[in-house]
């Protein structure tokens, strides 16, 4: 459990002030699947958590 809340501040404090909806517009994902990804309900892809690295420029492991 503790991990998924590292996790979910991570992403969230990486979102910073942009809106659910902006971020999974620039990554061509639904709100909903971010919002999961970043609750800890959803794990993403390999690919996609690349993805989610190179939008708030770090890496993979930093974020998941």
């Amino acid at each position: 459990m503790n991990f998924v809340l590292n996790e979910r501040k991570v992403l969230i404090n990486l979102r910073g002030d942009k809106t659910r909806v902006e971020v999974a517009n620039d990554l061509n994902i639904t709100p909903q699947m971010l919002g999961a990804i970043e609750r800890g309900d959803r794990t993403p892809s390999l690919n996609l958590a690349k993805r989610i690295a190179n939008y708030y420029s770090t890496t993979v492991e930093i974020i998941f």
